[in-house]
């Protein structure tokens, strides 16, 4: 690899951490407990005045479940499969189904039902768009003022401004796909003109 090439993957490095730091809802105070790296040191590999080392990103690829060449987007090998590493986060299996960090996201989540079910339902807002697609079971999603359960085959999507919570809406877990990108990111899709 030539220096020029090196010096662009380090640089990417910082960002890419940032980036899955806030998708992962994980603050850097709670990242450097799990991981035992300081928090300056986290902040400045963040913002790239700290040159990304091997001791450093070992750690971090086991405490975001990710393999160590998603952290420095390693030149690709000509496989296209995705190889998911699935992690829980507030409840849910999250499964992903793209590879990179960052741009549009691509999960499929597993939702269990919650024993003796569940009234603590507190809507959260961050950045971003949703799209979801119900594979099987019931889907309650409660988003601003709307009580609605998805069953499969139905989609909806919405800005995560918009307080929402999920929930299994019935006894069983409930799968979905998600589409998740960061605000102004939304997806497109081409229909031909009526008559056509």
């Amino acid at each position: 690899m030539a220096d020029d090439d090196l010096s662009t993957v380090l640089t990417a490095v910082g960002p890419r951490l940032r980036a899955l730091r806030r998708d992962r809802g994980t603050t850097l105070a709670e990242l450097s407990e799990s991981t035992g790296i300081s928090l300056s040191t986290l902040s400045r590999l963040e913002s790239g005045r700290r040159k990304p080392t091997l001791e450093l990103l070992l750690p971090l690829a086991k405490a975001y479940g990710v393999p160590l060449d998603e952290l420095v987007d390693a030149p690709p090998t000509g496989d296209p499969r995705v190889h998911p590493r699935p992690f829980t986060r507030d409840g849910m299996t999250f499964v992903p189904l793209t590879r990179h960090l960052g741009g549009l996201q691509a999960y499929k989540l597993v939702l269990l039902p919650q024993a003796g079910g569940r009234s603590d339902l507190e809507q959260r807002v961050h950045e971003g768009y949703e799209w979801l697609y119900v594979l099987a079971g019931r889907l309650r999603l409660l988003l601003g003022e709307h009580d609605l359960v998805l069953t499969a085959g139905e989609a909806a999507e919405f800005d995560t401004r918009t307080p929402h919570v999920f929930a299994c809406a019935g006894p069983e877990p409930v799968e979905f796909l998600s589409l998740f990108g960061q605000q102004g990111e939304r997806m497109h899709v081409r229909a031909r003109p009526k008559g056509r």
